[in-house]
């Protein structure tokens, strides 16, 4: 409906355009047939295209308005009502000038953008804007239960991966709204679809954690798929997101989570809450794991548990591929995370 309405608009007023340049012609009565055929072709195709880019933007309110603010909510509907009077005046000069339906046509469409400008500027500055007024912006007490439930949380890669997000939502820690983008489920699918049979163990894991997330109580999963192509890298979409949000980032990432965090966004760094309450096994235990190559040093080999968590193996350089039996015997905590040195079990 909007746009055969906005489609209409715009034909009229191309075509009252093309019949009045018609009319500056030495033989008028041809260029005005000419002339409006012309303009309300143009008008036609451009109506479309601008019709659909309305509907989309009309389609994007409720998630606008979900998100929004009361205040906000206020102060866009005055801004509203501002830019229709400002519109208005704007439009009045073309009006009278103007040929009839190109007058009309063109005050109609300055009308709606002065609205719609009126409305976006006035919803932005809502608080500066009551608070010139007179007007203070009344804030309810906060419900750390009610905060807890409506938090909105986005997992990355990593977080899907490692796993420990689960036993967060199963406890209760993680609740409300949880955010996965579309670009992590892709690459999680191609993690899990990979030729390499621990690659491919990850990525599997990684989707069972979030299939079981979504079924707890208490939980909305739900996948964004808006793709940020303003930021380059994988990273910079996440932190575009989380903010974009408001949402928590859940992260295993260390340098991921430092560079949210000094962008005003709130970060689980699980890798970081795992160090603090010891996951994965203390020196003594005895664990089978994969060498996966060789290490940094002659002889070494390195492996890795399921949660990422790295293991230098000594005297395992030759074993890349198998899987072995390993003593841990180091555990070190770096800026990174956890990192485990081990001994072949004789």
């Amino acid at each position: 409906m909007i746009i055969e309405a906005v489609r209409l608009i715009v034909t009229l007023g191309l075509t009252g355009a093309g019949f009045a340049i018609g009319r500056e012609f030495s033989n008028p009565d041809a260029a005005v047939v000419v002339g409006a055929l012309l303009g309300a072709g143009i008008g036609y195709v451009l109506g479309g295209l601008l019709g659909r880019s309305i509907r989309r933007g009309l389609e994007h309110a409720p998630d606008m308005v979900s998100s929004a603010t009361g205040p906000q909510l206020f102060a866009g509907a005055f801004g509203l009502v501002a830019g229709l009077l400002v519109g208005a005046v704007a439009a009045t000069p073309l009006i009278i000038l103007a040929p009839r339906v190109v007058g009309w046509s063109t005050g109609a469409l300055v009308v709606v953008v002065l609205a719609s400008f009126g409305s976006r500027v006035f919803a932005a500055r809502a608080d500066d804007l009551l608070a010139a007024a007179g007007l203070g912006v009344r804030r309810r007490p906060v419900d750390p239960a009610e905060t807890r439930a409506g938090r909105v949380f986005v997992i990355d890669t990593s977080a899907a991966i490692d796993g420990r997000v689960l036993d967060l939502a199963r406890a209760g820690l993680v609740r409300g709204e949880v955010r996965v983008p579309g670009f992590v489920l892709d690459e999680l699918q191609g993690i899990a679809d990979s030729g390499q049979k621990n690659r491919r163990r990850r990525g599997r894991r990684g989707l069972d954690v979030l299939d079981a997330i979504a079924d707890l109580p208490g939980v909305r999963l739900r996948s964004d798929e808006r793709t940020f192509p303003e930021f380059p890298d994988v990273d910079a979409k996440l932190v575009g997101l989380a903010s974009s949000s408001g949402a928590t980032l859940v992260t295993t990432d260390h340098n991921l989570a430092k560079a949210a965090g000094l962008r005003g966004i709130d970060v689980l760094d699980l890798q970081a809450l795992g160090d603090s309450l010891r996951s994965g096994p203390a020196a003594g235990e005895v664990v089978t794991l994969l060498v996966e190559k060789a290490g940094s040093e002659p002889g070494q080999g390195v492996g890795y548990l399921d949660d990422g968590t790295m293991v230098v193996i000594e005297e395992a350089a030759g074993l890349v591929g198998s899987s072995v039996e390993v003593e841990v015997s180091t555990a070190l905590r770096t800026a990174v995370g956890r990192l485990l040195f081990a001994k072949l079990v004789a």
